[in-house]
């Protein structure tokens, strides 16, 4: 076969199409490729079996789950070039998509699972098993994956150009720019050293401050603690590019939606009295006047983020019946035996695991977990196992498209904000039915542990399959070795999670802290035994979706910036600014785009560095090497350096995509 030359991802790749206008992907749909080999298989289950373990220590030591899929992807492009292979990119997409499994599974199981422990601590009568962990995660995994799957073309073809996928976009450019090589590589590979080396001494040494907070100036400090006003911003290259990538358009919202919970919500609270603070968060006993903003943040306002993401995974759910419907209607075809015809002139680039596959696929994964269950949970009761069972089928499948809009929107899976949706439920029904205690907690959060993983691989697995609509890969065969990279990477968690436990634990002095899994032990907890959820904050974040869909202001980006934390949305607006001046300074419209798209590769180079160096301080810590200087890095003087730096950074990706000039 003759070696195409590939030279990037063509010009209409991350717009919308014209009228009649049809997307090109870089391997033809008309040839064949290497794809699925000894060698693609073989290190992505490597891959997944080292960031599985790696992403899993993170996370419970210090909250964040890193991204594995672009480490792994410059990894597969490393390894490609060492070896000189030729027409390396089909096998890489396999690499990146079996191994990036590992965070996903991460995810889902650290945010619910370790709680197991932490409730274990408190009542000795909870047994904690390596298969609840395991199944846990395999099973949700498998969903996941399953669900996901008819609704692949609608996000990632027929939206073609209207949503950013900015972790999508950022693989994407590692593995094309790995394989054309030469001058055009190079721009991302500098800006991968730049941003990775930035955001490393921060991350290992502390040179300067991450987060740069308004407490640093003297009113600031009284702003904080009186009027309960503060701004931070994340001064780090990876979220800088990840903002550029998102643009103007979504990054506004979503800081729209972080300015009414800080600048709004968060003051206004306090002055309501501690009467109303009781009434809509019951389980909330400290006064607001002598808590910090953070805290009312963290206690009250992120729950009305929680309701304004179910409100509008609950339109967006509505919004895409049609498709559901599609969906199921073409799986009762093939049953039928009508779809036989219409898969044989499917092109490769186009070809889905058959709707009947997937079918019975969901069938077996639900009966699979009826019966881990009604054996392994619920200690054979018929109607707790079959409510179990009800609840996970329902909320995974109907919150998937949820979590797939999530991460081609913002990059960021709000999966901890709808799994302690999910827990709430689970508890609330299981009450209902007569479940309460030990019991009740340990099934919510297996039940909520199934969901969890299911959502988060959804919101994972679209990226992997936007990555290989882009470059033209398989869909059916990215879909079926998927299944194996979850499985390696479910044992794989299991066995870490048992490991850390019995080596630090996640409770007393010197554990490791599980942020995620210790919210959710305390919420889980109240309700099993009797206490109230805050219903009146979900409420209100609900009224707010529907309020913002009235008006067509997308729901789920403005909900999106109410949950996640200000520091991290604030840089977001600031790389969509530096996206929309780069793009708009010249008159040649065609000089304007040739800027975007190298400021595009810029911040890819910026999160691919930031990720990746992010997995070398991870393995550092795991070594038990700390060489951060805890003094300094908490000092103003390490926040002012951080600003300055910060500023140094934008103007390197400003002046750097400005150089753009119109290729000959």
């Amino acid at each position: 076969m003759e070696e195409e030359k590939i030279t990037g991802l063509p010009e209409n790749a991350s717009r919308e199409l014209r009228e009649g206008e049809e997307y090109k992907p870089l391997l033809s749909p008309d040839k064949n490729y290497p794809e699925v080999n000894t060698r693609s298989v073989t290190w992505g289950l490597l891959m997944a079996v080292l960031f599985s373990a790696a992403a899993a220590y993170l996370g419970l030591k210090i909250g964040q789950v890193f991204e594995a899929a672009i480490p792994i992807a410059i990894i597969a492009v490393g390894l490609s070039g060492a070896s000189k292979r030729k027409g390396a990119l089909g096998e890489n997409v396999i690499i990146q998509s079996i191994g990036a499994s590992s965070g996903v599974v991460v995810a889902g199981a650290i945010f619910t699972l370790p709680a197991l422990y932490i409730l274990q601590a408190k009542y000795p009568e909870i047994t904690v098993s390596f298969m609840q962990v395991f199944l846990s995660s395999l099973l949700g995994g498998i969903l996941g994956i399953l669900f996901l799957i008819p609704f692949r073309k609608y996000f990632v073809s027929d939206m073609h150009g209207k949503y950013p996928f900015p972790e999508a976009t950022a693989t994407t450019q590692v593995l094309v720019s790995g394989e054309k090589g030469g001058d055009q590589a190079k721009p991302l590979i500098l800006a991968g050293i730049i941003g990775g080396l930035y955001d490393f001494v921060v991350a290992t040494f502390g040179t300067w401050a991450e987060t740069f907070t308004t407490r640093v100036l003297p009113f600031g400090e009284a702003l904080a603690e009186k009027a309960k006003v503060v701004f931070k911003l994340n001064v780090g290259a990876a979220v800088l590019g990840l903002g550029y990538i998102v643009g103007l358009k979504y990054s506004a919202i979503i800081v729209a939606g972080s300015a009414l919970i800080w600048f709004v919500i968060v003051p206004v609270l306090p002055l309501l009295g501690d009467h109303i603070a009781q009434i809509l968060n019951p389980t909330f006993t400290d006064s607001l006047s002598s808590v910090a903003p953070e805290v009312i943040f963290k206690e009250f306002a992120r729950h009305i983020g929680i309701g304004g993401i179910a409100m509008a995974g609950i339109i967006g759910i509505i919004r895409s019946w049609g498709i559901i419907k599609s969906a199921v209607g073409l799986a009762s075809k093939e049953f039928k035996g009508k779809g036989q015809a219409v898969d044989v002139n499917v092109k490769r680039t186009q070809r889905d695991l058959s709707m009947k596959t997937i079918t019975i696929g969901v069938i077996l994964a639900l009966i699979a977990t009826f019966a881990f269950f009604y054996f392994g949970v619920f200690e054979f009761n018929l109607l707790y196992a079959t409510v179990g069972i009800l609840v996970v089928a329902v909320i995974a499948f109907l919150f998937t498209t949820v979590a797939a809009n999530a991460i081609a929107i913002v990059g960021t899976n709000p999966v901890s904000g709808m799994t302690l949706m999910t827990l709430i439920l689970a508890s609330v029904v299981m009450v209902a039915v007569g479940l309460k205690g030990t019991t009740g907690m340990v099934a919510a959060l297996v039940i909520g542990g199934v969901v969890c993983t299911a959502l988060s691989m959804a919101g994972g697995f679209i990226t992997d399959l936007k990555i290989g609509y882009w470059i033209g890969s398989t869909p059916a065969k990215q879909q079926t070795w998927k299944f194996l990279g979850t499985l390696v990477s479910a044992a794989t968690v299991g066995g870490v999670i048992m490991i850390l436990n019995k080596t630090y634990g996640f409770t007393g002095d010197n554990a490791l802290v599980a942020p995620q899994a210790n919210a959710m032990a305390a919420v889980i907890e109240p309700l099993m035994s009797g206490a109230g959820a805050p219903w009146y904050l979900y409420a209100i974040g609900a009224v707010i979706s529907i309020v913002l869909t009235f008006f067509k202001i997308p729901a789920l980006a403005f909900a999106l910036g109410m949950f996640i934390p200000m520091e991290l949305n604030a840089p977001l607006l600031i790389g969509g600014l530096i996206s929309w001046y780069v793009a708009t300074r010249s008159k040649d419209k065609a000089l304007n785009t040739a800027r975007h798209e190298k400021g595009t590769l810029l911040a890819s180079g910026f999160i691919a560095g930031g990720a990746l160096m992010g997995v070398v301080s991870a393995g550092l810590r795991f070594g038990g090497i700390n060489l951060m200087n805890a003094g300094w890095v908490e000092s103003n003087g390490a926040q002012w350096l951080g600003l300055v730096m910060y500023g140094a950074i934008i103007g390197y990706l400003i002046w750097d995509s400005m150089r753009a000039k119109l290729s000959k």
